[in-house]
């Protein structure tokens, strides 16, 4: 058995078809079936259970291949290894961040990698924490740009800024013409607010709790551009975090909160293991010289 193989087991296991995994691996579908079988035979076990119509990992065959995906990730952790010790600031830098903050700020943050990190490959991943928070565990992410806190013994961070929440109301809105907010001023509004699974909703749900406000039920959104539409709309009204808001937004206004405005940390995460340190604190001083003005 090698690497090769290990790859092929992995391609089998996540597209679950001989002709698919073939196709990834480019290579011919009856070249890898070979390999597979020989592998299995060489280990004197059935990794695959295979039928007509589809193709499953046998009980042990899952463990065999969760080894090989260790394996494999070991061996791309010793050649990163070896690029880092070359040049630090150089090779691949794989970087998530959530939803309601990646669309906003990694098309300011990918220029300016470009420009002060030439040698510098940024791989952005865009989804909810909690799968980034997986992947970065995986290995499959170096860091991500999270709200702290986040609290994980094998995890390392460090704030970045902090990103205030505005109050978003359409023009014509009762509110639009004050100068500031207050939570009383949101009595009996229809809030809006994210579906379930993005962190954005559960800090506005506990700047409701705090003030005993109330989230319209009956209407949720799956990003905050259609929240923003939504608003224009005179659907409601939501809470919008600095790092969206837009300075000329036709039909809209972003009032600021009477202090202590309410906010959200952002932070960057990584594990303690990792050995991109130096890329990593550079890279978290580029997102503090973003503007948001």
């Amino acid at each position: 058995m090698n690497l090769r193989d290990l790859h092929y087991l992995i391609a089998v296991a996540d597209l679950r078809s001989f002709v698919q995994a073939a196709e990834r691996c480019h290579i011919s579908q009856p070249t890898l079936s070979t390999q597979i079988k020989k592998v299995e035979d060489s280990l004197g076990v059935q990794i695959f259970e295979r039928t007509n119509k589809k193709v499953l990992p046998t009980e042990l065959g899952e463990q065999i291949i969760a080894s090989a995906r260790r394996i494999l990730q070991e061996v791309g952790h010793i050649n990163e290894l070896a690029r880092i010790a070359q040049d630090p600031l150089a090779g691949n830098l794989r970087l998530g961040a959530f939803p309601t903050l990646a669309t906003y700020i990694f098309p300011q943050l990918v220029p300016l990698i470009k420009q002060t990190l030439p040698k510098v490959r940024l791989i952005l991943v865009e989804e909810k924490t909690e799968q980034l928070l997986q992947q970065l565990k995986q290995g499959q992410i170096d860091a991500a740009l999270l709200a702290l806190p986040i609290i994980d013994d094998y995890l390392a961070t460090v704030e970045l800024f902090a990103d205030e929440f505005f109050l978003a109301v359409a023009a014509d809105h009762p509110l639009a013409s004050k100068a500031t907010v207050n939570p009383a001023d949101l009595s009996g509004q229809a809030l809006l607010l994210l579906d379930e699974g993005h962190c954005l909703r559960g800090h506005a749900l506990q700047i409701c709790q705090l003030n005993g406000l109330q989230e319209q039920q009956d209407v949720r959104a799956t990003g905050l551009e259609t929240l923003r539409q939504m608003v224009r709309a005179g659907t409601g009204i939501t809470f919008m975090p600095r790092v969206a808001i837009r300075t000329h937004d036709e039909g809209i206004c972003y009032l600021p909160f009477a202090l202590p405005a309410p906010s959200r940390t952002i932070g960057l995460v990584w594990r303690k293991t990792s050995h991109r340190g130096d890329l990593l604190k550079r890279l978290g001083e580029l997102v503090q010289t973003l503007s948001w003005e």
